[in-house]
C-alpha cells in the first residue's frame, strides 16, 4: 500500500474540501493517506510514496504557505510520483486570455518554487458569496457578472466536479501500485 501525503493550501476552505476529497479516493484506491494544510505542521515528503498538492488561485497566485512548503521540499519532491491540483473559477472560463492567465499562473508557480509536478490538473472552485466580507463580495460580483456566471450573492456556488475529482485521484492512485508492484517484481 503506498503512503501518500496530500498538502494543501486554503482560502475560504474548498481547497481543504477537495484535498480530502482527493485522500479519501486514494484510500478507496488502497493508499495511506495523510492530509495536512501546508505550513509549519506540514510534515516533510521523505517517507511518503507520493505527494499531492492543492492549492486554490487568489488574486493571481496560490497561497504562500503553499510555495514556501513546495520551494522547501523541491529535491525531495523531484524524487517521488507528484500532482498538483489548481483550483480555480477561472477554469470554468473558456476565452483564450483566460487560459493562457491560468497557465501563467500555474508556470510562475513552478519557477518560483523550482518544483516540476509529475501531473497537473485543474479543477473548478466555488463562489462562496456567504463567506466573503462586503467588499470582496462585491468585487467577486462585478467579476463573476462579467464572466456571465452566478451572481445571487445571498448563496453560495460550488462547481467542482467531484466525479472527476476523484478519478483523477484513483488513477493517480492506481499508477503508483503498478510502479510499486512491478517494482517489486524486479
Amino acid at each position: 500500500m503506498p503512503r501518500i501525503l496530500v498538502v494543501y493550501g486554503t482560502t475560504d476552505g474548498h481547497t481543504a474540501k477537495v484535498a480530502s476529497a482527493l485522500a479519501e479516493a486514494l484510500r478507496q484506491n488502497g493508499a495511506v493517506t495523510d492530509t495536512h494544510a501546508a505550513g509549519d505542521a506540514a510534515p516533510a515528503p521523505h517517507s511518503y510514496d507520493a505527494v499531492m498538492v492543492a492549492a486554490s488561485v487568489h488574486a493571481g497566485g496560490y497561497q504562500r504557505s503553499v510555495r514556501r512548503w513546495v520551494r522547501t521540499h523541491a529535491a525531495a519532491l523531484a524524487t517521488k510520483p507528484t500532482a498538483f491540483v489548481s483550483v480555480c473559477l477561472g477554469v470554468l472560463q473558456h476565452e483564450p486570455e483566460v487560459q493562457r492567465d491560468l497557465q501563467k499562473i500555474l508556470d510562475d508557480f513552478i519557477a518560483s518554487t523550482g518544483w516540476r509536478p509529475g501531473v497537473t490538473k485543474l479543477v473548478a472552485g466555488a463562489l462562496l458569496y456567504t463567506k466573503y466580507g462586503w467588499l470582496r463580495r462585491l468585487a467577486m460580483k462585478r467579476i463573476v457578472r462579467k464572466a456571465g456566471g452566478d451572481t445571487d450573492t445571498s448563496r453560495d456556488y460550488e462547481y467542482t466536479d467531484w466525479q472527476d475529482v476523484r478519478r483523477f485521484a484513483a488513477d493517480f492512485g492506481r499508477g503508483l501500485s503498478v510502479a510499486t508492484s512491478q517494482t517489486a517484481v524486479r
